[in-house]
């Protein structure tokens, strides 16, 4: 199967500041992604090369099996893209932006107004058609441009942080619209700070840090990297003492926004855990399972050992 999204080798410096080094990533037709990684690892710099607005300096970047810059027009018109900034004209009303980037791409006067029609009333902006975009709310306005990235029918998504700086509600209704295009088959890549919304959204995860890939694979596969099949979050005001106790243990210890966490066996209850760190002065202490966050800091952060 020729892939739709494949980087190989790929570099890119801005000046001397290295941004990719040697990443790659391959992903099938009919697949959503989701890209994660502290800010300023390369994700949006990714995106930014599918859609040939930077180029590589060294390396692939292949699209639907051809070469970025070999893409003809046929081939881009199959592509939407919704990058993190916006792209919308502020004075002009939504229906009026559907409009401009319709006739963009190549739409037909019929085509396009029949499109922008149907795009209002899909992502619920008929209510909001005599309101310039300027005066949307964020949810609203990040809305339209996921509407106007699929204003040519794409087979092929690129979607920058989409739910960034949105509140719970505009979130979840986000989330709804992408689901509806990934169980309709379309392909999709998206970058997120949101680790519930890869879990949610995505069939496969990357994982980057410091322009390279360090890890990938299904939800379920990062999981398992884990080095443990739950944690227990505690608090102490014997640090040294829990450290020692989990070290002679075997059971990893990490510190990470003020909390504790100690990976322990699955098949460990509370009880058990409370006799193990028997010596230790708890004050609190919960048993949970792993969850996409703790895989997140243990690759990213480096602290996972194959």
């Amino acid at each position: 199967m020729t892939a739709a999204i494949e980087l190989i080798d790929v570099h890119k410096s801005f000046g001397h500041h290295q941004v990719l080094d040697g990443f790659s990533l391959r992903i099938d037709q009919g697949q959503t992604w989701g890209l994660l990684g502290p800010n300023g690892c390369g994700k949006s710099t990714v995106l930014n090369m599918l859609c040939h607005l930077i180029s590589c300096d060294k390396g692939q970047v292949n699209l639907l099996g051809m070469p970025v810059h070999r893409l003809g027009l046929d081939v881009r018109a199959q592509i939407g893209f919704c990058p993190q900034r916006s792209a919308l004209y502020p004075d002009l009303l939504p229906a009026e932006n559907l409009l401009f980037f319709a006739r963009l791409f190549g739409l037909t006067e019929k085509q396009s107004h029949q499109r922008v029609t149907e795009l209002m009333h899909d992502f619920s902006l008929v209510d909001f058609s005599s309101t310039p975009v300027k005066h949307l709310s964020g949810g609203w306005q990040q809305r339209l441009h996921l509407a106007v990235a699929l204003i040519n029918r794409p087979t092929l998504l690129l979607l920058d942080e989409p739910t960034s700086a949105v509140d719970t509600e505009a979130r979840l209704a986000i989330w709804n619209l992408i689901e509806k295009l990934r169980d309709e088959g379309t392909t999709i890549l998206m970058t997120s700070h949101h680790l519930a919304e890869a879990e949610r959204l995505c069939h496969q995860v990357a994982l980057m840090r410091n322009g390279k890939l360090v890890a990938q694979g299904s939800v379920a596969d990062l999981l398992a990297r884990a080095p443990g099949q739950a944690v227990a979050k505690v608090q102490t005001e014997d640090v040294s003492t829990l450290t020692q106790c989990a070290t002679m243990l075997g059971w990893p210890i990490r510190h990470h926004g003020g909390a504790t966490k100690l990976f322990v066996p699955s098949h460990l209850n509370l009880r058990e855990i409370l006799d193990a760190l028997d010596g230790v002065k708890i004050t609190s202490i919960s048993l949970h399972p792993v969850t996409l966050d703790d895989a997140y800091l243990e690759l990213v952060n480096g602290e996972y050992v194959p």
